[in-house]
């Protein structure tokens, strides 16, 4: 990976100003009947429950109730949509996986309604897939990322709580993560170190967001 910063000093503020407007939770929903009307670019998070990732898109946009944070895995079992006035980006929150507590049917329902949604919401422009940097890719991880090579949308693994192992194993966990990356057809070549508690990558994270807006 090239040490030259991806992003300008305009380009990081550009994306921070984009998520300092004030963004509001918009809609959940449980079937594709009640999808929002296209219009805003969206990108939607991906993780296993316990990920971190209302923490992260709480501390990507600044505001910590927006989305709702639980220590009971699997909180999240619909779509829910966030996005700002005058802003012309949408974030959806996809449910978690990867939990024991649900039943077989409901966890079924779910998978069906992600994967209709990924496959038919053609604003859609990414799916940001967050790993833990204290497990990496898991099993569970995997299947995840077939379902997204299935559906053909490309999606990009953020690494959330970064801050809590070292940084030569997080470099070494960076070059695994790419390595299986490789490996797979819809993968983004590229994976972003976070932290939601200490503020890591954030604003990387804005601006490649931002980007996707712009182009």
């Amino acid at each position: 990976m090239s040490d030259e910063p991806k992003f300008t000093d305009e380009q990081l503020e550009q994306a921070r100003l984009l998520f300092a407007k004030p963004w509001d939770f918009r809609t959940s929903v449980t079937d594709m009947a009640n999808l929002p009307e296209i219009g805003n670019t969206e990108i939607a998070f991906a993780g296993r429950s316990n990920v971190g990732k209302s923490s992260l898109i709480n501390a990507l946009t600044g505001r910590k109730g927006l989305a709702r944070t639980s220590s009971t895995p699997g909180r999240t079992q619909m779509l829910n949509f966030f996005s700002a006035d005058d802003a012309p980006l949408t974030i959806v929150d996809m449910p978690g996986y990867g939990y024991a507590q649900a039943p077989k049917e409901l966890v079924e329902a779910w998978t069906n309604l992600v994967f209709a949604y990924l496959r038919g919401r053609p604003t859609l422009r990414r799916v940001f897939l967050l790993i833990d940097s204290r497990h990496g890719i898991k099993t569970i991880d995997e299947e995840a990322m077939s379902l997204l090579d299935k559906a053909a949308v490309i999606y990009q693994v953020v690494l959330t709580k970064s801050d809590k192992i070292k940084p030569p194993a997080l470099t070494r966990l960076i070059d695994e993560t790419l390595a299986k990356l490789a490996k797979r057809p819809a993968s983004y070549p590229e994976v972003i170190a976070t932290s939601s508690e200490k503020g890591k990558g954030l604003a990387e994270l804005r601006a490649e967001i931002d980007q996707l807006v712009k182009n």
